[in-house]
């Protein structure tokens, strides 16, 4: 079964946000650049998502005129076997990406990137409907906290163990990125 890595959103624009805090992202890095690693070891490709929306401004850190749309500085450097820019949260509605993997062979995704609960969540979801087995990285996602509708504030670890809870054994398999990379190379084999 052919595996594909998608990393979503991975990008300098969230740094413009005024949620953005540095808190998890060292642990996030660490286990994204350890699936962009292993992936480039196992020869599994890695297609990289970009979000793009609102005004093309340079002033909107989500539009290409802004220059935030590129991948965060501490990534791993790789070559993409594709790239897509989406303006919705699942990166297959209107990008194509449906197609490539189609092309491509692949049965399998694991997916990362940012944000665990919007675009990476509902990638999962998405594909997974539409037939993907798909490995979700949780350590391999990030995002902050959200003010609740009372304004309470529901912390990212507890957004985190949301999103895995919703997702596990209904629309993914939660993976560690050793886990998912082991599962890409059984495949592979």
């Amino acid at each position: 079964m052919n595996t594909c890595l998608i990393l979503i959103d991975a990008q300098e624009s969230f740094r413009q946000r005024p949620y953005f805090t540095a808190t998890d992202l060292p642990a996030y890095l660490a286990a994204q650049n350890a699936l962009i690693d292993g992936c480039i070891a196992a020869d599994v490709p890695i297609v990289r998502i970009f979000h793009v929306d609102g005004p093309k401004t340079a002033d909107n850190p989500f539009s290409r005129e802004s220059g935030c749309v590129h991948p965060l500085a501490e990534l791993h450097d790789f070559e993409p076997a594709a790239t897509f820019y989406k303006g919705r949260h699942s990166a297959l509605v209107g990008t194509g990406l449906d197609v490539w993997l189609t092309q491509h062979g692949i049965q399998r995704l694991i997916i990362s990137g940012i944000r665990t609960e919007q675009c990476c969540e509902t990638t999962t979801r998405h594909a997974s409907d539409l037939g993907w087995q798909v490995d979700y990285c949780l350590e391999a996602t990030l995002t902050w906290d959200m003010q609740q509708l009372d304004d309470s504030t529901l912390s990212a670890a507890d957004i985190k163990t949301r999103t895995a809870t919703v997702l596990k054994d209904r629309f993914a398999t939660i993976c560690s990125p050793t886990q998912a990379l082991a599962r890409a190379v059984d495949t592979h084999a």
